[in-house]
């Protein structure tokens, strides 16, 4: 591919994305979108795929299952959403995989660590993060300091992609307003991307982790870092140093105490 067609390439994948995101818009609405604070004004809550009765520009409350009282926790805001997402056929994906992996963790964590997509390991458990690169992630979190209990783990994708290929846009169009409402009730202080995949579908671009990284983005108004996945880090030791750079800029972001 000469430079002309890889750029023209990069431009036409940009172009496809800004189709998707726009799209994913219409879907559910231009305000959709989690901001992340902590002021309560957090928009209005996306109607997810599949919803009876529930057309665009949803509020709040209509979207919101009717037998939750205004007050109910966010474990419990989670639960239902996770049974009002189980049976998602949004996509092709929903009939090649075993399991729907929602997301586990923390309901009320500081910190929320987003992935790409669940492997063999992940859709054999219907829990996020299990195989190796789960394991590797699951050290990571205790030499912070932390719990796995203590944080958020889920992925831009709820279904294993076949073969554990990258994600189709047409897949994450779907699937993202999953991941959005789940970010628009836990809160997280800092949103930590795994891996380009992640990084590149919320942040709307194309930049390589290396780029990305080492600095704090915004995602509508909750911190975002970038780092690189934990299978890379099986595959690439070298990277595990710049990761765990990566990981004390969180600590600091949170006011957490930084171990040695």
């Amino acid at each position: 591919m000469t430079p002309r067609e890889e750029k023209d390439d990069k431009t036409g994948s940009l172009f496809r994305m800004l189709e998707d995101k726009l799209e994913l818009e219409r879907k559910f609405g231009v305000d959709v979108v989690p901001t992340g604070k902590k002021n309560g004004a957090s928009g209005v809550t996306p109607s997810p795929p599949g919803g009876e009765g529930r057309g665009e520009g949803s509020n709040a409350e209509e979207s919101q299952p009717a037998e939750l009282p205004p007050d109910a926790s966010k474990a419990d805001r989670l639960a239902a959403f996770n049974a009002e997402i189980a049976d998602c056929h949004e996509c092709p994906l929903g009939d090649t995989r075993i399991n729907l992996v929602f997301g586990e963790g923390n309901p009320d964590a500081d910190l929320m660590f987003v992935g790409e997509a669940p492997g063999a390991d992940e859709d054999a458990q219907g829990k996020p993060f299990v195989g190796r690169a789960g394991k590797l992630l699951t050290k990571v979190i205790e030499a912070m300091g932390l719990k796995r209990s203590d944080v958020y783990i889920g992925n831009i994708l709820k279904c294993r992609p076949p073969g554990n290929r990258n994600p189709k846009l047409s897949e994450i169009v779907h699937c993202l307003p999953y991941l959005r409402e789940q970010i628009r009730i836990i809160e997280p202080k800092v949103l930590v991307c795994l891996g380009g995949v992640a990084a590149n579908t919320l942040l709307q671009n194309d930049w390589a982790v290396g780029r990305l990284r080492g600095t704090f983005h915004d995602f509508y108004g909750t911190p975002l870092l970038v780092t690189y996945h934990t299978a890379y880090l099986l595959r690439n030791p070298a990277g595990k140093a710049p990761m765990w750079a990566d990981m004390k800029m969180v600590l600091h972001k949170l006011g957490l105490p930084i171990p040695e």
